[in-house]
């Protein structure tokens, strides 16, 4: 029941990002062994240029402490983790970087940072939080969205987190994206609010306000992803039983499907911040070292993709 998962597919991710250039990463208060580690390893494999930003001794200290070479890197000296936050953000504004990555500091100190209306990283989108899920029973990526920025967002906030879903999946290299805007039915029912948003996204995609993927709902997980089960139910749909982007209608069902697809089948993923002006790479504390390189590969096509379009 607890075998290892199998990290081939997670390291396609790897491979594709190590064919572009490392992109310069603002790593926030890096003052533990994992998070000094990952911005190393990341290195090593040519995905990051990290500039380490966070106090310099205590830095020092820590990567002393584990035998951890930090001279290649740029540090830049700050006296705590909410200067770091600050700093960072200021440095990606001045355009010193393309990527943020937490360190050891609480997200929430990030983010507020991040979102800042005055001195923040905001652009038109709202924004969301983007998981790419391996797992077996499938041969591509498959997006989850929201689970774990949003808690419970509105219409609108919703359509930002499927076009950036949208996105997200164009720059992982999925060229036939179908979101299924998820619920609990596939029919609308006024008395449960998440089939009414999914049927009026679905329009809004009908009607060009949301591009760049076939877009339907509402649709249960079991309709989306599994042909059989859409077959069976008589249920025709573009997205049906083929859906490769799923978002959730809050971020608790969002979390709970993201960690049983993690914990119970054993599925491989990465995830990071998009909606912002620079993607943001923002592991969990128990991620291990291989699930924060992943990030970082999925970090470099995301912000690789970006520098494309805007050319």
């Amino acid at each position: 029941m607890n075998a290892p998962p199998n990290h081939e597919k997670r390291q396609r991710f790897v491979d594709i990002a190590r064919t572009h250039e490392a992109i310069a990463t603002l790593v926030v208060h890096p003052c533990d062994r994992s998070s000094i580690e990952a911005a190393i390893d990341a290195a090593k494999l040519k995905l990051i240029r990290p500039i380490l930003v966070g106090p310099r001794p205590r830095i020092d200290a820590i990567a002393g402490q584990f035998d951890l070479d930090i001279s290649p890197y740029e540090c830049v000296d700050v006296p705590h983790s909410h200067a770091a936050a600050a700093k960072a953000v200021e440095l990606i504004r001045q355009g010193q970087a393309e990527a943020l990555m937490k360190g050891s500091l609480h997200t929430d100190e990030l983010m507020a940072e991040v979102v800042s209306r005055s001195s923040g990283l905001c652009t038109t989108r709202r924004i969301s939080h983007c998981f790419a899920i391996n797992a077996t029973e499938f041969d591509t990526p498959i997006v989850i969205s929201d689970a774990a920025v949003n808690i419970a967002p509105t219409l609108e906030e919703k359509a930002d987190i499927v076009r950036n879903a949208i996105d997200f999946a164009h720059a992982l290299g999925v060229t036939n994206v179908r979101v299924a805007i998820l619920s609990a039915i596939e029919t609308v029912n006024s008395r449960i609010a998440s089939t009414v948003d999914a049927a009026a996204l679905s329009k809004m995609a009908e009607r060009g306000q949301i591009t760049g993927a076939i877009v339907d709902g509402p649709l249960a997980l079991d309709d989306a992803i599994n042909p059989e089960a859409a077959r069976i139910k008589q249920f025709t749909s573009p997205v049906a039983g083929h859906a490769n982007v799923l978002i959730v209608p809050n971020i608790e069902a969002g979390n709970m499907l993201v960690k049983s697809l993690t914990y119970l089948s054993h599925a491989d993923g990465a995830g990071i911040v998009v909606g912002a002006s620079v993607p943001i790479i923002l592991t969990g504390r128990a991620d291990p070292v291989v699930v924060r390189l992943a990030s970082c590969a999925v970090a470099v096509l995301v912000a690789t993709a970006s520098r494309d379009k805007a050319h």
